[in-house]
């Protein structure tokens, strides 16, 4: 973009080809092994979990392409959408599962995703103001990039 790095996209018949179509693949491909294979188990199934979380990071990091075909590349959605991602993943990891949960988990949960909201809010209000005086910046190093 501000062309200090050699290009190193893949372009076809001068088409830049996003990483979100390699994050599409590997998912497919993780989701072919785990549907059509024998259910893979040990170090398999450890390999095929990380292939899997790199496809979809590939994937939703270009979120905003998804909502606005043909749209700017720096998206506010596609930051958003890593961010819901992440917290819900977080949650689902480290909530004890749904028949062990007692009172108290869901007091400590709704505390949590208060301190969440207010968190995002805060963070979401001081990312729009360094878009505000980046994005301008960012918005012409995209329009010198490659096509």
């Amino acid at each position: 973009m501000t062309r200090r790095m050699p290009d190193l996209f893949l372009h076809l018949g001068g088409t830049h080809v996003h990483h979100l179509n390699y994050g599409i693949f590997l998912l497919a491909a993780v989701g072919a092994i785990l549907v059509f294979g024998q259910g893979p188990s040990g170090r398999l199934r450890q390999i095929c979990a990380f292939l899997y979380g790199f496809g979809m990071a590939l994937t939703f990091d270009e979120f905003g392409m998804w909502l606005h075909l043909g749209g700017g590349y720096w998206q506010r959605a596609s930051f958003d959408a890593v961010i819901v991602l992440l917290s819900l993943f977080g949650v689902l990891a480290f909530a004890p599962s749904f028949r062990r949960m007692r009172s108290y988990h869901w007091v400590t949960g709704v505390v949590a995703l208060a301190a969440v909201v207010v968190f995002y809010g805060l963070l979401f209000k001081s990312v729009k103001y360094v878009g505000q005086r980046v994005g301008p910046r960012l918005q012409e190093m995209e329009k010198r990039g490659p096509r």
